[in-house]
């Protein structure tokens, strides 16, 4: 019921966000649209996909790292699942979340459970590596407070100072860098004692919800016993130097995919790491198949930071996301025909064992 709940609030802020975009721009030159999206450089496009497609080696290659205190497999044994995973999410949307964990336990004889604690994991080098990129981007490339949206004295008076749209920027990209480290400390901590520190924040929660406090340390000791997928200290920054490298590969894709417009979209590496933020951010809100959140962002981002033209930020919105997120479905389709598998078994199956791995979690906590 929660979660239908959830599904339902999700759908309803993205029709809201679809109507006020298309409300917005009912003067749409749907001929200059064509026109430019007709005129993009293949060639740039197609090396924007091959960046892609690497990327997913390079995700192959991040698992098999944190396979390593239980399991020696190669990066290109975990290729396939993890591009049928992809193609999964792309297809269903959240729900094909877990078929990429369920795929890989199958393939290197693990259980899902096992497989859920390295899918946390990686979330988390994922979500650190997004954040430090994205935080020291903004603070130490001075060139993007002259953006148009930046620029002209923008922004809003706070205790009786003007404080510049950009500052205001810089400071929210402060405030993540000291998350991202604040973040990496809590988990360090988790991961030294996962029983003592569970036990801490069941006591901290407990006069306010005893039910809640203990599901809050559960999860926080399962995430703490998942961290011991990380080997040691090597292992940790091949993870992350790896992470890091994955996201700076996907602004590269954005910069193949801008330039791709004869320089009318034309954005430096910098730029395009901005603009990947806010195409990440808005992704939270996707549907399966035609995504929403993840083109709306981009294109908002376009028109009201880089002042683009509604046509042309339209356009790359649709590009950007056709590259970065749907490219992968001919080649999953190709490898699961392969792998002799179903997408709408895999979904079922994959929930099926998620669920029993987070009842067997909860059993033995």
């Amino acid at each position: 019921m929660k979660k239908k709940i959830i599904i339902t609030v999700a759908l309803l802020a993205l029709a809201v966000l679809i109507y006020l975009q298309f409300k917005a721009w009912r003067t749409f030159d749907w001929h200059s649209f064509f026109q430019q999206t007709e005129g993009v450089n293949l060639g740039l496009i197609a090396l924007g996909v091959a960046i892609i497609h690497f990327d997913y080696y390079l995700r192959a290659l991040r698992w098999k790292i944190l396979l390593r205190p239980v399991c020696q497999t190669k990066a290109t044994t975990l290729l396939a699942p993890t591009m049928i995973g992809f193609t999964g999410m792309a297809l269903l949307g959240r729900p094909g979340e877990f078929i990429r964990p369920f795929l890989i336990g199958k393939k290197v004889k693990l259980t899902m459970s096992s497989q859920l604690a390295v899918w946390v994991v990686e979330r988390l080098f994922d979500v650190g590596a997004f954040a430090t990129i994205m935080a020291v981007n903004i603070l130490i490339s001075p060139g993007l407070k002259d953006l148009p949206g930046f620029a002209g004295g923008a922004g809003r008076k706070m205790f009786g100072v003007h404080v510049s749209a950009f500052s205001l920027f810089q400071g929210f990209s402060l405030a993540l860098l000291v998350g991202v480290l604040f973040a990496s400390f809590f988990a360090f901590r988790v991961r030294r004692n996962p029983a003592r520190v569970s036990g801490f924040t069941e006591r901290l929660f407990k006069p306010i919800s005893p039910k809640f406090a203990r599901g809050l340390a559960q999860r926080v000791h399962t995430f703490g016993e998942g961290l011991n997928t990380i080997q040691d200290a090597k292992s940790f920054f091949q993870a992350f130097g790896l992470s890091l490298f994955l996201w700076i590969t996907i602004g590269a894709t954005y910069v193949c995919v801008m330039h791709a417009y004869a320089g009318e979209g034309s954005l430096t590496i910098s730029q395009a790491l901005l603009l990947t933020g806010a195409s990440v951010a808005g992704g939270t809100l996707q549907l399966p198949m035609v995504g929403g959140g993840s083109q709306l962002a981009t294109i908002g981002t376009l028109v009201g930071i880089f002042h683009f033209t509604k046509e042309l930020a339209i356009s790359c919105g649709i590009m950007l996301w056709l590259v970065t997120f749907m490219s992968v479905i001919p080649a999953g389709l190709i490898l699961a025909h392969f792998e002799r598998v179903s997408f709408t078994k895999l979904e079922a199956e994959s929930k099926v064992e998620e669920e029993k791995a987070l009842a067997k979690t909860n059993t033995e906590a």
